[in-house]
């Protein structure tokens, strides 16, 4: 039987921007035609497994053996490496360019997931130009339609919103019968229905493996996946910081609101009042214009001056300053995240909260190092406060970011899909602290989400960008 196998495997693999990753002693077996999910907490090692699955870690000691020749990885690195391919290239590919090879070219099936991802009417676009649900899209488009015997799936449902969630699974269900296919998970919901074999991974190492389990048997690994919760409490803002606060009870309005490029059209005749204490959940297919819409609060659209838009008591394009907006937002987004490449202690990460700036540049006082250690002790970071940034886990890093947003209790606080990438734990937690963050009335919180099952009390307003195409 063709296989792919680990035997007795020491290595280390080096991740973009981040020391290495060691993996010890690694003995695992996937032979084709078995379906794996490995499961884990941030920071547990399961991108590293995959990574060295197929042949991307490097061996001091122990075997690969691989009798698969045609293997390929979808993950949120490999979609950074080739935006960092466009950049450092200077490339202006088209999204067709990036598809259709002479091998595929004919193939019926990619013209399926063209159809299936609406991919038609986009291939014409510029890549640099794709959202990051459509730059994920793009990814498994190639890597289902290029004829490979293993497929690797690293958060494949990630930034996809609903619909296409629910597409992908139908065609990984059909693939599946040709396909071998590895899992990586954080989200317990979006577990294929065709899994056979488990894998749960702590510390670089595969802890336990479960062939066909039974429904006990699985329960009882997924219990491993579950922190107990505690007693939350959000901590106290800065009395020190010396920051007006906004007395005002209309935070923004947007009037008839449009943006378009060229001759294409994100969003038009778009109204939307924000009042304090006022909580909304934003909703929207991948590409309908939910960050570009956010960006024309923040000011980072500068099509934001050609529109009726007032923030805070400015109306847009009167002499108003960034700081004169920035100053009440609190910001999370996947941008943001891929932006903050800062080599700063995880510590000082919270801090720079205070000053709305990606990296320190300021002396914190008492009460803010205080404050920052709160935080930290509340997502369980605690004993990291002196890590590099850029030397944790994902997930660990887009904790730190979330409450980055949350340290000096924002008038707004903008919440863009703040759970993409997280466990089931952390994000159980974000979803708690969102909600007490709701219900200490010092913010009005403007969270953005894909998954209808991450509702949070106290959010009882609601836009869908599909009402203003």
């Amino acid at each position: 039987m063709q296989s792919i196998t680990l035997q007795q495997f020491n290595g280390y693999l080096k991740g973009q921007g981040k020391s290495r990753y060691n993996i010890s002693t690694l003995n695992w077996q996937v032979n084709l035609g078995e379906h794996w999910l490995l499961l884990g907490g941030n920071g547990a090692g399961k991108s590293a497994l995959t990574a060295t699955l197929i042949g991307e870690a490097q061996c001091e000691s122990g075997k690969r053996l691989s009798s698969i020749d045609r293997v390929i990885l979808v993950s949120s690195d490999s979609q950074k490496q080739l935006l960092a391919n466009e950049l450092e290239h200077e490339k202006q590919s088209l999204v067709k360019d990036l598809i259709f090879t002479s091998q595929n070219q004919h193939s019926s099936l990619l013209t399926q997931l063209i159809e299936l991802f609406k991919f038609d009417t986009l291939l014409n676009r510029r890549f640099r130009d794709l959202s990051t649900g459509e730059t994920r899209k793009l990814l498994l488009i190639n890597a289902l339609s290029s004829s490979c015997d293993l497929v690797v799936l690293d958060e494949p449902f990630d930034g996809l919103d609903a619909d296409s969630c629910l597409q992908l699974n139908q065609i990984l269900v059909d693939l599946s019968k040709t396909i071998t296919f590895v899992f990586v998970l954080n989200r317990l919901d979006e577990i294929p229905a065709f899994i056979s074999h488990y894998g749960y991974v702590s510390q670089g190492c595969l802890i336990h493996t479960l062939a066909n389990p039974s429904v006990e048997q699985l329960n009882d690994l997924l219990k491993l996946l579950h922190l107990e919760h505690t007693t939350l409490s959000v901590p106290k803002p800065d009395s020190t910081q010396l920051q007006s606060l906004f007395a005002g009870e209309t935070l923004v309005k947007l009037n008839n609101a449009k943006v378009s490029y060229s001759d294409i059209t994100v969003f038009k005749n778009l109204s939307w009042t924000i009042k304090k204490h006022q909580h909304w959940q934003l909703s929207g297919a991948n590409g309908s214009g939910k960050t570009c819409l956010l960006s024309l609060i923040t000011g980072d659209n500068p099509q934001c001056y050609n529109n009726d838009i007032e923030v805070f008591g400015f109306k847009r394009g009167t002499g108003e300053s960034i700081w004169d907006i920035k100053q009440h937002i609190g910001f999370i987004s996947n941008a943001l995240h891929m932006d903050y490449r800062v080599s700063i202690s995880a510590l000082n990460t919270v801090i720079s909260g205070f000053y709305d700036s990606i990296g320190l540049y300021q002396k914190p006082n008492d009460s803010q190092v205080n404050i920052a250690k709160q935080w930290l002790a509340l997502i369980g970071l605690s004993d990291k406060q002196n890590t590099s940034f850029t030397q944790l886990s994902y997930g660990d890093q887009r904790m730190l970011l979330i409450v980055r947003a949350m340290v000096k209790h924002p008038t707004l606080l903008i919440l863009d899909e703040p759970c993409l990438g997280l466990d089931e734990a952390n994000r159980q937690r974000v979803l708690v602290l969102i909600e007490k963050v709701c219900a200490a009335n010092t913010s009005t919180v403007i969270y953005v989400n894909h998954h209808a099952a991450d509702k949070i009390k106290g959010i009882e307003n609601y836009l869908k960008m599909e009402d203003f195409h």
